[in-house]
């Protein structure tokens, strides 16, 4: 795997500074960071689940899921929006504050049987992979810029 490609693509938020510049001098936004791209994956598969839950949870477990898996790419993106690097952190740990809340409510919907072992075990493992970049990306956003 080559890291470089996805170290680039954590590097493009533009705070202070205007942008940083890839290998090829070509500005980057937040829509090519792999944070926001894998927890919109994870929106999707979150949405496809709870097409499947019971009418009874329309406005319970369902829509609260589903806000909270939103507002993990929706709070990466506000947050590279922001002019200063305290103001653009806090948004990427209110995301990283969501993950842990989806994380409870996949749990949840797995002790009512609104999904099976296998498919708890796959978005937990998305899961996951969106949390390690998050994490990455707010070290390097930390230590670096």
């Amino acid at each position: 795997m080559d890291l470089s490609g996805i170290l680039i693509r954590f590097f493009s938020c533009g705070l202070s500074v205007v942008s940083i510049l890839n290998m090829e001098n070509r500005y980057k936004r937040f829509t090519d960071l792999s944070v926001w791209i894998e927890s919109r994956k994870l929106v999707s598969e979150i949405y496809s689940l709870t097409k499947q839950f019971p009418k009874e949870e329309q406005f319970g477990l369902t829509n609260q899921i589903r806000r909270c898996a939103v507002s993990v790419p929706s709070n990466i993106a506000e947050g590279c929006g922001r002019n200063s690097r305290k103001d653009s952190l806090q948004f990427f740990f209110i995301a990283r504050g969501s993950l842990y809340e989806l994380e409870t409510q996949i749990y949840v919907s797995a002790d009512l049987n609104y999904m099976s072992n296998e498919k708890l075990t796959e978005l937990l493992n998305n899961l996951e992979v969106v949390r390690k970049l998050l994490n990455g990306f707010i070290r390097y956003y930390t230590e670096n810029l």
